[in-house]
């Protein structure tokens, strides 16, 4: 069945084209694009005059909790909520209740979202066996059963010799190692960032220190290990400036941000809000406009939710007993075009953060918009208003501090394969 999506105005900042076109998608798949006045049919066309049409959102960290952790989410619950927010494809962070060993484990993801199909779902692959940092996984393997890259998530390494192990066994296999840097040592018992606000709070801190020794640490090994690093959830200033002169010594390294960091710091936790806890901890001011500029110059590559949705009781407890995380696949895409707003990034680059760039790192198809890519789309009307209520998000997980905030544009309809999962 082809579809026809007529005047739209199409962005698309993989090729630089943004204007008014016709696109047809025929077999879940982009089948071509054509002026505004071109004569083409369909079995099925959409007037989308007056919206845009962009590619869906690539996002490199969610945490989808099924199997193991299904009473925060459910893969049905979260990959929905992901397809009425724009986002086509999900990598699925693993973590101790819920990570990937063996390929059965990775199949078993397949299998379980093929039954729902609002988004695609990529597995990140356990970097060690059962994220306990002493013995490696069979990467072989994990490659074989369709992992686009290998981590330990947030969890420590026995050792550097077993990270420096783990890095040239992803390297035979041209696996990207996701890495999130932290030096356990220096971080443990913290809960937020280590500065005025926590002193003047009584609670127990994390020094940025604690994120940019480590992102050395790995940017020595790199080196050493030949290996390709992708550097998750960066949070402090000099980790920036580290990766900036990495960059310019043309290592193989790219690194993301997540989208809260961007617009909450260490001040917001300043009334014990445990819908601040995350980890990284948010960060001063400071770290944050450097955050911001390392977006603009590109020595940061992309932006992500950093999805974690918890259950009601997970935020009920006093601010150190609660769990850390924020339930974002719902504002990935508005924080992101907020930016633009803010003149931190023009339009095109701002989705290219969440689009193409993403798309790069995992070596997937989606992200772009042209002739036989997928055709995994999202027509968002930049006029609607809206306010995001807590109750009427459509993850499990509640936890969001961005409740009450208004944001501009809105999707209306998303497309995963040519068919539409989400509509308003």
């Amino acid at each position: 069945m082809s579809l026809l999506i007529r005047n739209a105005r199409i962005i698309d900042p993989a090729s630089g084209l943004d204007g008014q076109r016709n696109l047809l998608v025929n077999n879940g798949q982009i089948a071509a694009l054509t002026e505004a006045n071109a004569a083409i049919s369909a079995d099925e066309e959409i007037d989308a005059s007056g919206l845009w049409l962009f590619p869906g959102a690539v996002d490199l960290a969610a945490w989808l909790r099924e199997p193991g952790l299904d009473h925060k989410a459910t893969l049905q619950s979260e990959t929905r909520a992901a397809a009425a927010s724009g986002v086509t494809t999900l990598c699925y962070q693993p973590e101790p209740g819920a990570n990937f060993d063996s390929a059965a484990q990775v199949k078993l993801i397949d299998d379980l979202n093929r039954k729902q199909r609002f988004a695609n779902v990529e597995v990140l692959g356990n970097l060690t066996k059962g994220l306990k940092g002493e013995h490696l996984s069979n990467m072989a393997s994990l490659k074989r059963a369709g992992c686009v890259g290998v981590t330990n998530s947030q969890q420590p390494f026995h050792s550097l010799q077993t990270l420096r192990r783990a890095m040239e066994y992803a390297a035979t296999h041209d696996l990207t190692v996701f890495i999130y840097p932290l030096e356990h040592a220096l971080a443990a018992g913290g809960y937020m960032h280590e500065g005025e606000v926590s002193t003047r709070l009584g609670l127990p801190a994390i020094p940025s220190a604690a994120e940019t020794v480590a992102v050395a640490q790995t940017l020595a090994l790199a080196s050493h290990t030949g290996a390709r690093v992708h550097f998750c959830r960066l949070s402090a200033k000099l980790s920036v400036r580290l990766i900036r002169q990495a960059k310019e010594s043309d290592l193989d390294i790219s690194a993301d941000v997540a989208v809260h960091q961007l617009f909450l710091t260490d001040m917001d936790v300043s009334d014990f809000n445990p819908l601040c806890h995350v980890m990284p901890p948010l960060r001063s001011a400071r770290d944050q406009d450097a955050l911001r500029e390392g977006l603009a110059d590109g020595t940061i590559d992309a932006i992500c939710s950093d999805h974690q949705p918890h259950e009601v009781d997970a935020k009920l407890a006093p601010f150190q007993q609660t769990a850390p995380g924020i339930s974002a696949l719902e504002t990935l895409l508005p924080l992101t075009l907020r930016l633009v707003e803010e003149n931190v990034l023009s339009l095109p680059e701002a989705l290219r953060k969440i689009t193409a760039t993403p798309a790069r790192i995992i070596s997937s198809k989606a992200g772009c918009i042209s002739v036989g890519a997928p055709a995994d789309l999202v027509l968002f009307d930049p006029d609607e208003l809206w306010e995001l209520d807590l109750n009427r998000m459509y993850s499990d997980g509640k936890n969001s501090p961005f409740g009450g905030w208004n944001f501009n544009g809105a999707v209306k309809r998303t497309l995963l394969a040519g068919k539409t999962v989400f509509r308003v």
